[in-house]
């Protein structure tokens, strides 16, 4: 999908907790050692655990800026389904929807100030052509540890966007607790597998 001449802009969408800021740079990573250049950016919420966390990752030959614009990303992955949902307007038309069907509720809904939506995925299918939903929670818990959700997603995204020659075993390997390293690198070829 990625020719090194165009820049592909991915936004990755969470919750404080997931891992989605170590998917960006397991991610920004790879693309380097591609040889694109990669430029990328966070975004927390209020609270780093709960709060809303959103990365831009942007490659390709020349990138002037991470930031993606309305409108403006090839791939949204979300983590987190109402998260996906509050970042759709950034997904192009014709872009890649990634969504884990998981649920962690908000602080409002939690207080009782606001009900989470009940039609969450039927939205997001409606709105995104080819919308690819899976239960990476589920299948990391099956992996023996939710935590490797996140790399599990990556490994769906990777194969989605066509990237090809992807490092990412080494990727994982140099950026993952060694005694994790194998546990991320299942759920990277189980992503990809899903995909």
């Amino acid at each position: 999908m990625a020719h090194k001449r165009d820049t592909t802009s991915i936004m990755l969408a969470g919750v404080g907790g997931q891992g989605t800021i170590l998917a960006a740079k397991v991610l920004s990573e790879g693309l380097t050692r591609m040889g694109y250049d990669v430029k990328m950016s966070e975004i927390h919420g209020m609270s780093q655990r709960g709060g809303s966390v959103t990365s831009h990752v942007r490659f390709g030959s020349r990138v002037d800026s991470p930031v993606i614009p309305l409108g403006g990303a090839d791939c949204l992955c979300g983590f987190e389904k109402l998260e996906a949902l509050r970042c759709l307007p950034y997904l192009k038309q014709e872009g890649v929807l990634i969504v884990n069907d998981l649920e962690i509720y908000p602080l409002p809904v939690l207080i009782g100030a606001a009900e989470y939506p009940q039609d969450v995925l039927q939205r997001l299918t409606r709105e995104a052509e080819g919308c690819l939903i899976l239960d990476a929670h589920g299948e990391a818990e099956q992996l023996g540890t939710s935590r490797v959700e996140n790399i599990l997603l990556l490994g769906a995204l990777i194969h989605r966007l066509d990237l090809d020659g992807f490092p990412w075993k080494e990727v994982l390997q140099d950026l993952v607790k060694p005694a994790f390293v194998e546990m991320n690198l299942e759920a990277f070829a189980l992503g990809r597998s899903l995909a």
